[in-house]
């Protein structure tokens, strides 16, 4: 089969393209970037697909792309993601994640009215649709109502919709995911586990001499990103509900300060060390500070179970962040945000 990413170069899209190779299924794997996309998270599968340049917000480079790739599939995943530069930059993040994902989806519908494509389209929304929801009401399932409370979230509402809407307007094969909180190796650092980790490899390594951090309070179901791509892989493979919309996370429930106290247990610092410090400016402006996911919808249609512990993602971050700032210290200085 012919597979193409959105937003291959980022931390889900590189680990996705690698799952599919492993698999030796012999599928060829298209990446859309843009010409200026850092590549270093393909370094380890780069000549095995084909990149090819695009921007969401070039309606014409969609065309193109879509008539070269002629995709099978489509997992749509490039966007803004991070929650706080939403709060900065709302327009910038509704234009790219809303009006980026009409875009491809009306280069699809043009490539399908005329014969040449008819791709299954995974549509990567996001657990942070649902909001704050009460603890009576976790899990939080599908029918859970959406309360989004930050610019990303609302655009992950819109292009949640939009999906649900060429389906059911265009017929077109769209299946929408709903991802709860993951992490792994490669994950950006303004992302909690990851600036966790980087910090504590940076105090190691004598580059800093203590972590800022944030709200320690909130409690998440973790996921790997290894099992996440795996959901995402056995989703379009296996599922043929077209138009539905589908909860993927971990399921077992644990508190920012718990995963910072397991990061400096499996780390050279251990757990007493104490130069931890609230920075208020990573707080954000309205947080979601419990996310508890009801996976069973998609569980029952394909059997996905998470393979990988929180100590299994937890050390795979260390171990990425030990080999980057030990090759290139200067990063350290970027984690202030």
């Amino acid at each position: 089969m012919r597979v193409l990413i959105t937003g291959v170069t980022g931390f889900v899209g590189s680990h996705l393209a690698e799952h599919i190779l492993n698999l030796q299924e012999e599928h060829e794997v298209y990446g859309l970037c843009r010409w200026r996309s850092n590549r270093e998270n393909l370094k380890s599968c780069i000549n095995q697909i084909k990149l090819v340049e695009g921007d969401l917000l070039d309606f014409s480079s969609l065309i193109r792309v879509l008539g070269k790739s002629k995709p099978d599939i489509i997992f749509h995943l490039a966007a803004q993601s991070y929650v706080k530069t939403s709060f900065t930059s709302p327009i910038d993040t509704l234009q790219r994640n809303v009006i980026g994902t009409c875009n491809l989806l009306e280069a699809v519908r043009f490539r399908h009215a005329i014969g040449e494509i008819d791709p299954v389209i995974q549509i990567a929304s996001s657990s942070e649709v649902y909001g704050e929801v009460l603890k009576e009401d976790q899990p939080t399932n599908e029918l859970t109502p959406l309360k989004p409370v930050s610019p990303y979230a609302v655009s992950k509402v819109a292009e949640d919709m939009l999906g649900y809407q060429y389906h059911q307007s265009y017929g077109i094969k769209i299946l929408r995911t709903r991802l709860f909180s993951h992490s792994g190796a490669r994950r950006g650092d303004v992302f909690v586990l990851s600036a966790f980790a980087k910090q504590i490899v940076g105090i190691e390594l004598g580059l800093l001499k203590e972590m800022k951090v944030g709200n320690l309070y909130s409690s998440r179901t973790f996921m790997d990103v290894r099992d996440a791509v795996r959901a995402y892989w056995l989703l379009v493979t296996k599922v043929k509900d077209y138009g539905e919309v589908f909860n993927i996370g971990g399921d077992k429930e644990i508190t920012i300060r718990h995963i910072l106290k397991k990061l400096l247990e499996l780390s050279d610092l251990g757990v007493e060390f104490d130069r931890v410090s609230i920075d208020k400016k990573l707080i954000r402006l309205s947080d979601v500070t419990t996310q508890i996911p009801d996976s069973s919808k998609f569980r029952k249609l394909t059997g996905w179970e998470p393979l990988y512990s929180i100590d299994d993602t937890l050390y795979s971050i260390l171990t990425y962040w030990r080999e980057e700032l030990k090759i290139n210290p200067w990063k350290v200085k970027s984690v202030d945000k």
